[in-house]
């Protein structure tokens, strides 16, 4: 310890501090790997959409189920474990249930990813916007249960748009992109990228956003509000079709 002590006399530098790190940028790239497809400003603009969906879907399933999520699994599983000790038994079965559908949608997205190599993000997003189509449909027939299922599932499924089959990036919670706004702010400090967090506040703030407006359109439209985020996606995914198979042809 004294001879680390006559060698690092004064404040450390970063390099000092970590002799065996690399260096801050290789370190931003560290933190936003598994999110290396947010560099490119349509991909940024894509899951800062896609986070908006979310976060209206979540305001809307969130307002009509009384205080569940639907696509922010951290926080059910938080109400999970409340639910259980205080022996809420239906309360806890209905959060599992909406736990394990979400996991079976993201599951579902990935097996999609990996199957079709062309066009992959396109056909998660065709399968979200027809569960939510199909989630609309339910409730106006008065499968109010099944509406709510098959939210949940393509919350899950939506997750799988940026899989690259060994990460990708959160679009149905930011605690992840919060906790990156926090480390590549940091790093900005340190003398690297000024702006790298701006792309994980950006997502954040859309979320934010989505379910301002989610909690606006419930109130007018109760469920049948689904159907706005059903045509978004089918739009998005209509969108993508045509600029993978553009790209393709050129």
């Amino acid at each position: 310890m004294r001879d680390f002590e006559a060698r690092h006399r004064g404040p450390l530098s970063f390099a000092q501090a970590f002799p065996d790190s690399a260096s801050l940028a290789t370190i931003a790239e560290g933190i936003i790997k598994g999110g290396t497809m947010m560099t490119s400003r349509a991909n940024i603009a894509l899951a800062c959409v896609l986070s908006g969906l979310a976060g209206y879907v979540d305001a809307i399933g969130f307002l009509h189920l009384g205080g569940l999520f639907v696509s922010f699994m951290s926080g059910n599983s938080t109400r999970l474990g409340v639910s259980l000790q205080d022996g809420k038994w239906h309360e806890s079965l209905e959060t599992a249930g909406l736990i394990f559908l979400f996991v079976a949608g993201a599951g579902v997205g990935n097996l999609i990813v990996l199957a079709r190599a062309s066009s992959r993000q396109a056909w998660v997003l065709l399968a979200e916007g027809l569960l939510l189509a199909c989630a609309a449909l339910s409730y106006g027939l008065g499968f109010s249960a099944l509406s709510v299922a098959l939210i949940v599932f393509a919350m899950g499924l939506e997750n799988a748009v940026f899989f690259t089959g060994t990460g990708g990036v959160g679009l149905t919670y930011v605690t992840g992109a919060l906790v990156k706004v926090g480390q590549l702010a940091a790093l900005a400090l340190r003398g690297g990228d000024m702006f790298g967090w701006l792309p994980s506040f950006l997502q954040w703030a859309a979320l934010v956003i989505g379910s301002l407006l989610g909690a606006i359109a419930y109130r007018l439209y109760s469920l049948d509000a689904i159907w706005l985020s059903a045509a978004l996606a089918l739009v998005l995914s209509a969108g993508l079709a045509l600029a993978t198979r553009g790209t393709q042809e050129s």
